[in-house]
């Protein structure tokens, strides 16, 4: 938001109030200021020129050649390719030497063999606009001849830059702004009184108005000129909106957009003889409703914007711009002017689903007083009057279904020093917010309409702590009870996976959570029950994964497409699985992992093995899984723990491989997250170096093929509590020489005592005891 501080003067008195100052101070109390820049500062040798005649170029089609009045003795030569100049025009002219923003020098040379000795300029050159622009500014035939283009375009003044926060919407007017700057420097502030306007006719005999939903639009008003003039606006009027970065357009059109800048009051001007029926309706749009709107776009409108329409058709986007149908042009001979306020949620929602950010948009869709729409409507008849830029018709059109009515909170002094850590006398408060338009009442505070964001005792208290100066807050020591910051069990779990896995070589990813339909069939994976997006980027994107297995093939195929020889992965993920009756699903956190090139299976369940081992799960299980579809029917496990299920691993199918055109062996798993969080453990227990020697017995078992070693390893570890310290296979043969399908499992077996050295007769004992409970058990027979 720019702020010219000429204008400020029409609000306060600032006399004595230097520039930095200024912006120190309104800093402090909470309206940032970016900077106060000079735009008239940059430039140098530009003045205001008359055509007096053009020739054509000699050698050019597109270039003519100007004779220049800047109001020397001599005219000066320009060639110049726009197409807008003409004999007579007023125009701004940078002449050889001379400056213009940005630094850009302008001298004398030639175009085409003709010698130009300056640059008649456009609103983009001079750097009054930001859009390029079709061609020369055109100046007023009054404008004085040979004068600084800073005086002509009021450029020539200091124009504070203020960053205004979402939550403030009173500031982002110069009304605002300069409440804001009386109650910081504690100097009167008053708003000039507004004239009263119009002839003795009604202006109800002239048009209508229907608010069709008051929740969309709370308060429309509306006022009508007739014998309407358009021209070109004030120069006054034309320096205040060229210092606040808005181009004049004319007189109509400056109207609306300086009450804009002036009271934070986005306005609409129609043409009244183009509105069917003479009757605005406020309602919401139909779905596949059309406009063609200023910018001269057809829009398609839809339900859930709040539209502007006459009896047969839309005339305009509440809040956002208006339609081309009701345009006001040089023809235009009555104006209907609308100043409303509509719902804030529904002009943001209707502006981004059409893709126009406008400067009335951004202001209502942070919300705004409704009770301004009557003096801003009535600003702008008494400057049609002033600028005789027509004749007002008398009375308003005021729909008001839904009044606002003030906030009252309670006055609380002695809880607000508290809060602040101050000592403020409760009068010195009551002044403070009596500044800002509060009204202390005894023990209550009503709160202005257009304080939109002051809710609680705390709002108050800031609005005090800001006036008084928060430079003036007594600095202090925090108080409160200091706790032992720490990360939760799901956090240490998280980071010790990622920790581990790492460390056994393998990279972590990050995948979207959002897959394609198509990859519930490539994997095999019921589809039946999913959450799908609303609006998705794509059809590739439109439901959230049930699990991981898609996102570890995909990014394992990138990597094997690319030529990388070998990968391993994992990811800690989150799936949504849909829960019947409740609108949000279950979300659960899978650890996924991946890997191909020189690799085998028993190459990842080492992996998991190893990582649920770490994590203190001692008593996970390693079950052979022939039912998973996803999985090679022989070379897949399920991994079990206190009844429960952690996940599967194994090879993926190889109809799966090939449906996601893989030609090499892919090994996968999934394992639930909250399940090895419930079994695992952090807890360590010590143990001394062992002091007595340790003595070991090999034994070779002949089992059937079909009996897996976990079953033997389970009856190890319960005897492992003993003097078996620990075991290990090495060896698993197939031969005749174990007979038909059977198989020799061979283990190495490691007894020690922590008190004593153990005997053979005591090795003996356990060692026969264990083979006994093989033999009973599995059938194994010692080979």
């Amino acid at each position: 938001m720019n702020l010219p501080l000429s204008w400020l003067k029409d609000y306060m008195n600032t006399d004595g109030i230097s520039e930095k100052e200024y912006a120190d101070k309104l800093t402090m109390s909470g309206s940032i200021v970016e900077g106060i820049e000079n735009p008239g500062a940059e430039f140098k040798n530009v003045v205001v020129g008359k055509i007096d005649k053009i020739e054509k170029h000699p050698d050019a089609d597109k270039l003519v050649v100007c004779q220049v009045n800047v109001g020397e003795d001599e005219d000066i030569q320009i060639v110049t390719g726009a197409s807008n100049v003409f004999e007579g025009a007023v125009v701004p002219v940078a002449k050889h030497k001379s400056t213009l923003p940005g630094g850009i020098k302008i001298t004398k040379g030639k175009l085409r063999g003709v010698m130009s000795y300056g640059m008649m300029c456009s609103t983009d050159e001079l750097g009054i606009s930001k859009e390029r622009a079709a061609g020369i500014l055109i100046l007023p035939d009054d404008t004085p001849i040979g004068e600084d283009i800073t005086e002509t375009l009021g450029l020539n003044e200091s124009v504070a830059e203020f960053e205004i926060t979402s939550n403030r919407p009173d500031c982002m007017s110069i009304i605002g702004l300069a409440r804001e700057s009386a109650a910081t420097f504690n100097r009167e502030f008053k708003i000039p009184e507004i004239k009263p306007t119009g002839n003795n006719e009604d202006v109800n005999d002239y048009a209508k108005v229907e608010i069709a939903d008051p929740s969309i639009c709370p308060r429309y008003t509306a006022r009508a000129v007739k014998n309407v003039k358009i021209g070109p606006s004030p120069q006054w009027i034309q320096r205040r909106l060229t210092a606040c970065g808005l181009r004049s357009i004319n007189n109509i059109v400056d109207i609306t957009n300086y009450i804009m800048l002036e009271y934070g009051q986005p306005m609409h001007a129609y043409d009244l003889d183009n509105i069917e029926g003479k009757k605005i309706i406020v309602r919401d749009a139909s779905d596949g409703e059309t406009l063609e709107t200023l910018d001269e776009q057809p829009r398609e409108l839809k339900s859930g914007m709040i539209t502007i329409a006459d009896e047969k058709r839309a005339i305009g986007v509440a809040g956002v711009m208006g339609g081309a149908n009701t345009e006001v042009t040089d023809t235009t001979t009555t104006v209907l002017f609308e100043s409303a306020n509509f719902n804030p949620i529904l002009v943001r929602r209707g502006a981004k689903s059409l893709g126009m950010r406008t400067d009335a948009s951004a202001l209502f869709e942070k919300g705004l007083d409704s009770e301004n729409c009557l003096n801003a409507i009535n600003r702008a008849c008494e400057l049609i009057e002033e600028m005789g830029a027509g004749e007002v018709i008398g009375g308003c059109i005021d729909i008001y279904p839904i009044k606002k009515t003030k906030t009252v909170l309670p006055f609380e002094p002695e809880k607000m020093n508290k809060f602040l850590g101050t000592d403020i006398p409760a009068s010195d408060m009551a002044e403070y917010l009596k500044r800002l338009e509060f009204e202390v009442n005894g023990s209550n505070v009503e709160v202005p309409t257009f304080r939109g964001d002051i809710e609680t005792m705390a709002d108050i208290a800031e609005e005090v702590a800001r006036i008084y100066g928060y430079n003036n807050l007594p600095t202090t020591m925090m108080k409160g009870r200091v706790t032992i910051g720490g990360k939760t069990l799901k956090q240490k779990t998280e980071d010790c996976i990622r920790e581990l896995l790492t460390a056994y070589g393998m990279y972590e990813t990050m995948t979207y959570s959002f897959i394609d339909p198509k990859e519930f069939e490539m994997t095999k994976v019921p589809a039946d029950n999913v959450v799908k997006i609303i609006n998705p980027l794509g059809e590739e994107n439109s439901i959230m994964r049930t699990n991981m297995l898609s996102s570890v093939i995909k990014t394992l195929k990138i990597n094997y497409n690319r030529r990388v020889p070998k990968a391993k992965i994992f990811e800690l993920g989150m799936t949504y699985i849909p829960v019947e009756n409740q609108k949000l699903p279950d979300e659960k956190i899978v650890v996924a992992l991946g890997m191909y090139g020189d690799v085998d299976f028993f190459d990842l369940k080492g992996i998991v093995q190893n990582l649920l081992d770490d994590l203190g799960i001692k008593n996970a299980e390693f079950e052979a899984d022939t039912e998973s579809p996803a999985y090679h029917p022989g070379r897949c496990a399920k991994i079990c723990a206190g009844g429960k299920i952690i996940g599967t691993i194994g090879q993926l199918h190889p109809d799966i491989a090939e449906n996601f055109k893989l030609d090499t062996d892919i090994y996968c798993g999934e394992l639930d997250f909250n399940t090895i969080m419930e079994f695992s453990t952090f807890e360590r227990e010590y143990k001394s170096l062992p002091k007595f020697p340790a003595s070991n017995r090999d034994i070779a078992l002949v089992i059937d093929k079909s009996i897996s070693v976990g079953k033997i390893e389970k009856i190890l570890n319960d005897t492992k509590h003993g003097i078996l310290e620990s075991y290990k296979l090495f060896d698993v043969y197939e031969g005749q020489q174990v007979g038909e399908n059977k198989k020799s499992v061979a283990y190495s077996l490691t007894f020690r005592a922590p008190d004593r050295t153990l005997t053979d007769n005591e090795i003996n004992d356990v060692l026969n005891n264990i083979l006994e409970k093989l033999k009973n058990c599995l059938g194994a027979e010692l080979r």
